[in-house]
C-alpha cells in the first residue's frame, strides 16, 4: 500500500511538471543573459508579470513598458502593485538588461508611487512615502541570489505594497533606431517566512571634488553603528568613468577587516563577502573610493549624470527578524584622521583589461551631459556675478557650545539687528499624527499654551542665552522672521494665527488670522508656516500655508494687500503653484521674495510688489523636499532640504542668486541632521540651522574667515593670508596657475590694511619678536653656563626639544607646514593634507555616540559584546 502510494507522488510531481513546462519559470530566469533590445509587445512584464512556480513561490517580472528616451541621463520610472496582500519574501534578483542601452537600474519598494501613469520621469519622484532601495543593478552584472532563509520582506502589514523600478538611460544614442527599451528585472518570491530579515546599507559620499588632471583623489565615508548586530553577505560597489577602486571595511578596536573591494569599472554586481563580517554596536563602517582627474578638463562633482561622478558602496546584510531595519545610510566622514591607518590595498588600483572596459561601458565613448538642474528665465549675467566670491567652503563650528542647548522642536531661526540668534521652539509641545482632525483644527487645546519662553536670544559666540519671552502665548510655533526695528514675526500653525511681538512686550502688537479657526479668506489661515517683512515698505508677506498653498500680502498696520499661488496640479508643477509653501526669504537688491515650495522640491522667485513670478530654482541634489532658505545681500542664497528618501542626501546648499548654481554643499560634523527645518545665514557667511527631530541648532562658518583673519602685529593691522595653493605647488615644484597667483599676490600685495607699509618694513617688524626670543635665548644660556655648568646643556636641550617638537611633529625629522599650521586654532588644512606623512595636530571630533547617520527613534540596544 506503501509502495503504491509513493508511486501515485511521484506520477503527480511528473504530471505538474509537465504542465508548468508550458509556461517554464526557468526561462525567466535565464532571460538576463540575453539583449534587452526588443519591442514593447514582447516585454514579458507587459502580458504576464506574474509567473507560478509552484505552491509558496512566485516570480514577479518587472518591466519598463516599451519606452524610447529622448535625451541622455533620462531618468524613467514605472510601479507594480504587489500581487498578494499577505506576507512575502524576495529571495532573487535577475537583471533583464543591457549595457548598451541602460547605464543603470534601481529598484524601491513603498506603499504610494509617485505617479499612476504607466511610466513617468523620476524627476517627480519615485514614492510620495518612505521607500527603500531593495536591489541595484549597472554594467551588465549578473544576476543576486539572497543566502537560504534571508528575505527582503514585502507585503502583509508592515511590509511595501509596490515596487517602483528606475532606470537611468545614459546615453540615447544607443535608441537610433527608436527601438522600445523593456529593461527590467525579475524576482523570485516566496511566502514560506524567512527566519532572517535582508537590508541594504548605503555608503555615499556627497561632497568630493575631483580636480582636473589629478593623479589621485580620495573620497571617504565614516559612520558608527548604533543598531542591533548584522551580518554582511554581500557588496556591490558604484562609480563612473573615473573611479578607479573601492574598498569597504568594518573598524573594530582600531582594527580594519575588509568587507569587500573591487574595480567599478568591472560589472557592477553584488559580489560574495568572501568571509562573514557582523556588525556590531559601537563599530564604524568605513569606506574609500579612488579616483583619478587625469584626462578631464574641468572639476568633477558628485552628481547624476554620465559626466559626474559617484562614490556608493552598497552592503546587503540580514539580521534578526525581531530587529529588522530595511534600511540604512551613511554620508557623512566622522573621522577623517583614522584613513590615515587604511589597508594599504585601498590605493591601489585593481587592474581592468581594455576590453573588459569597453564592455562593461557598453561600446559609447561618447560623453554626452544633460543638465542636473532646472533654472528656469535665466537672467542676463549682471557685472558683480564676475567677481562675486566663490572660494569659500561651509563647515560646522565644532567648537560652538549651542548644539547642546536644551530646546523642544526647533521650528524658526532668525538674527536681530545686533546679529544676535534667535530661536523660535515648541518646548514640551509636539506636532504629531494626534494635533489636528481632517479639518485642520487644533485637537489638543486641553494641554493650553506653551508655559516655557519659546524664544531665546543667544549670544552666536558662546551660546549664552541673552534674553527670552514667549512664555503662555503658543500651542505649536512655526515661523519666524526680525524686521528692521528688531520686533518679532511669528506664525503658530495650532492658532492659525501670526504675531508681531515686541522684544520686551508681554502682548503682541498686531495679530493675523483668527485665533484656532482655519480659512482661506483674508482674515483666516490655515497652518501658516512663516512671515517675512519689507524693509523698504513695510509690507508682510506671509506663506498660508500646509492646507493652503498661497503668499498672502498684508499693509504694515495689517490690511489685506493681495495674494497669489495656487494648489500644485497633477504632473509636473507649474509656476505659482505651491505643495507647501514653507519659508520666506526677501530679495531686496533685486525687488523679489523666494519661497521654499517644500514638497515640490525647489524655490520659486516673485517680484514682492506685484507677485509676478521670475524664477524657479530647482537642483537633483534638492531631491523631494525643500524645507528653508535664506538670502544674504552680495547675491547667496541658502537653503537647505528636509527627510531624507532613497537616494536623497539632507544637506545645505549655497547658491549664486544670479544664476542658481550650487556654490557649495554642507553638513554636520556633530549629530546627524535629521529634520532641518529652518535656516538663517549672515552677511559674513555664518549659517545657522535648526532641526525640528534633532531639536537642536547648528553653527557653520566659511573657511574664508579662517583662511583670511585680521591679525595685529607691532601694532599696525595687516591681512593675513594663508595661500595654500601656492606653498603647496611650489614645495611640489607644481606650476601655479595664473589665477591662483593673481590672486595670491592680490591679497598680498594690494590688500594690506596699511597701503603704504613696504613689504620690508612687515619683514622687519616679523623678525624682530624672533630675534628677540633668540638673544634672550642666548643670554639664558649664557647664565645658566656659569651657574650650572655642564648640566644646563641638557636643561635647555630639553626645553629646547619641547620647542622644536611643535614644530616638527611627533617622531618627525624635518619641519611639518601641516602639523605647525594646524597647531593655530580655526586653521583649515586645505593644501597641506598630503605633505605630512606623520600623526596629524588637527582636533578630533569627540565621539560622543550621536554621531550616527542613521535616524533611529527607538532607545538604543545595549553594547554587544562581540569577537573580532
Amino acid at each position: 500500500m506503501a509502495g503504491l502510494i509513493n508511486n501515485l507522488l511521484i506520477l503527480l510531481l511528473v504530471f505538474q511538471n509537465s504542465c508548468l513546462g508550458f509556461r517554464n519559470p526557468l526561462s525567466v530566469f535565464k532571460r538576463y543573459k540575453d539583449t534587452t533590445r526588443s519591442l514593447s509587445s514582447e516585454c514579458l512584464g507587459n502580458n504576464r508579470p506574474v509567473i507560478s512556480l509552484g505552491l509558496t513561490d512566485f516570480a514577479l517580472d518587472i518591466r519598463m513598458p516599451g519606452v524610447t528616451p529622448k535625451q541622455s541621463d533620462t531618468y524613467l520610472c514605472m510601479s507594480l502593485h504587489l500581487p498578494v496582500d499577505e506576507e512575502a519574501y524576495v529571495v532573487d534578483f535577475r537583471p533583464q538588461a543591457s549595457m548598451d542601452t541602460v547605464h543603470h537600474m534601481l529598484l524601491f519598494g513603498c506603499n504610494v508611487p509617485s505617479s499612476t501613469e504607466n511610466y513617468w520621469d523620476c524627476d517627480e519622484g519615485t514614492c510620495t512615502d518612505k521607500s527603500n532601495i531593495l536591489y541595484a543593478w549597472a554594467r551588465n552584472a549578473p544576476p543576486t541570489r539572497l543566502p537560504k532563509g534571508v528575505g527582503f520582506k514585502v507585503g502583509g502589514e508592515t511590509g511595501s505594497k509596490y515596487f517602483v523600478l528606475q532606470v537611468h538611460y545614459g546615453d540615447v544614442s544607443a535608441f537610433r533606431d527608436k527601438h522600445k527599451d523593456c529593461s527590467g528585472v525579475t524576482l523570485h518570491l516566496t511566502h514560506q517566512r524567512q527566519p532572517l530579515i535582508a537590508g541594504m546599507y548605503l555608503m555615499m559620499s556627497v561632497n568630493t571634488v575631483i580636480p582636473p588632471g589629478e593623479k589621485v583623489v580620495d573620497a571617504d565615508i565614516a559612520c558608527h553603528y548604533q543598531k542591533y548586530p548584522m551580518h554582511l553577505f554581500a557588496y556591490r560597489v558604484h562609480t563612473h568613468r573615473l573611479g578607479k577602486v573601492v574598498s569597504g571595511y568594518r573598524v573594530r578596536n582600531g582594527q580594519w577587516t575588509l568587507i569587500g573591494r573591487q574595480s567599478p569599472q568591472l560589472p557592477q554586481a553584488f559580489y560574495p563577502v568572501e568571509h562573514p563580517v557582523d556588525i556590531s554596536f559601537g563599530d564604524t563602517l568605513a569606506a574609500r573610493c579612488l579616483f583619478t582627474g587625469e584626462g578631464r578638463t574641468m572639476e568633477t562633482h558628485i552628481g547624476g549624470t554620465a559626466s559626474d561622478e559617484m562614490c556608493n558602496f552598497y552592503i546587503m546584510y540580514y539580521m534578526e527578524a525581531k530587529h529588522a531595519v530595511s534600511y540604512m545610510t551613511c554620508t557623512q566622514n566622522i573621522n577623517p584622521d583614522m584613513f590615515r591607518n587604511i589597508p594599504q590595498e585601498a590605493n591601489i588600483p585593481i587592474p581592468v583589461k581594455s576590453d573588459m572596459i569597453m564592455m562593461t561601458h557598453g561600446h559609447h565613448h561618447e560623453e554626452t551631459k544633460k543638465t542636473d538642474d532646472s533654472f528656469s528665465l535665466k537672467q542676463p549675467k549682471r557685472e558683480e556675478e564676475e567677481v562675486l566670491d566663490q572660494d569659500f567652503h561651509i563647515e560646522e563650528a565644532v567648537d560652538w557650545p549651542g548644539v547642546n542647548l536644551k530646546l523642544g522642536q526647533v521650528s524658526g531661526l532668525a538674527l536681530d539687528p545686533k546679529n544676535n540668534l534667535v530661536i523660535f521652539h515648541r518646548g514640551d509641545h509636539l506636532w504629531d499624527g494626534n494635533s489636528f482632525d481632517s479639518s485642520f483644527v487644533y485637537q489638543q487645546r486641553g494641554l493650553g499654551p506653551i508655559e516655557q519662553n519659546t524664544i531665546l536670544v543667544i549670544d552666536p559666540s558662546n551660546a549664552d542665552i541673552l534674553d527670552s519671552t514667549g512664555k503662555n502665548l503658543f500651542y505649536l510655533p512655526h515661523g519666524l522672521s526680525i524686521d528692521k526695528d528688531g520686533n518679532y514675526w511669528v506664525t503658530d500653525v495650532a492658532l492659525h494665527q501670526v504675531f508681531k511681538l515686541g522684544v520686551h512686550d508681554n502682548e503682541p502688537l498686531l495679530i493675523l488670522g483668527r485665533s484656532l479657526q482655519p480659512g482661506s479668506d483674508k482674515n483666516h489661515f490655515c497652518q501658516p508656516t512663516d512671515v517675512a517683512v519689507d524693509p523698504v515698505t513695510g509690507n508682510i508677506y506671509v506663506s498660508d500655508g500646509y492646507c493652503n498653498s498661497r503668499i498672502v500680502v498684508f499693509s504694515p498696520n495689517g490690511m489685506f494687500i493681495m495674494q497669489w499661488g495656487e494648489e500644485t496640479s497633477v504632473g509636473k508643477a507649474k509656476p505659482g503653484q505651491f505643495r507647501i509653501p514653507h519659508s520666506l526669504t526677501l530679495v531686496p537688491e533685486f525687488g523679489q521674495l523666494c519661497v521654499a515650495d517644500r514638497e515640490n522640491g525647489r524655490i520659486q522667485c516673485f517680484r514682492s510688489e506685484t507677485g509676478e513670478f521670475t524664477r524657479e530654482i530647482k537642483h537633483k541634489l534638492f531631491g523631494r523636499e525643500l524645507f528653508a532658505v535664506s538670502y544674504i545681500p552680495g547675491g547667496l542664497l541658502f537653503a537647505v532640504n528636509g527627510m531624507p528618501y532613497p537616494g536623497d542626501i539632507v544637506q545645505g546648499f549655497v547658491m549664486n542668486f544670479s544664476t542658481g548654481e550650487i556654490i557649495d554643499t554642507f553638513i554636520p560634523v556633530r549629530k546627524s541632521f535629521e529634520m532641518p527645518h529652518d535656516v538663517v545665514a549672515s552677511e559674513d557667511k555664518t549659517v545657522y540651522i535648526g532641526d525640528v527631530y534633532a531639536k537642536t541648532v547648528w553653527k557653520f562658518t566659511s573657511t574664508e574667515k579662517m583662511e583670511h583673519r585680521s591679525v595685529k602685529k607691532a601694532g599696525i593691522e595687516v591681512q593675513e593670508i594663508k595661500a595654500e595653493t601656492v606653498i603647496e605647488a611650489r614645495l611640489k615644484n607644481k606650476p601655479v596657475s595664473t589665477e591662483s597667483q593673481k590672486k595670491w599676490e592680490k591679497h598680498h600685495i594690494v590688500e594690506q590694511a596699511s597701503p603704504g607699509i613696504s613689504f620690508v618694513l612687515i619683514t622687519t617688524l616679523l623678525i624682530i619678536p624672533i630675534v628677540v626670543l633668540l638673544a634672550i635665548a642666548v643670554f639664558i644660556r649664557w647664565r645658566k653656563t656659569r651657574v650650572y655648568g655642564a648640566d644646563a646643556d641638557h636643561k635647555l636641550e630639553s626645553s629646547s626639544g619641547r620647542i622644536l617638537g611643535r614644530l616638527q611633529g611627533k617622531g618627525s625629522g624635518g619641519l611639518n607646514l601641516g602639523n605647525f599650521f594646524a597647531s593655530h586654532k580655526s586653521y583649515s588644512r586645505k593644501g597641506f593634507d598630503r605633505l605630512s606623512t606623520e600623526g596629524s595636530d588637527q582636533e578630533k571630533d569627540e565621539d560622543d555616540g550621536t554621531d550616527s547617520e542613521e535616524e533611529y527613534s527607538a532607545p538604543p540596544p545595549p553594547p554587544v559584546s562581540s569577537s573580532s
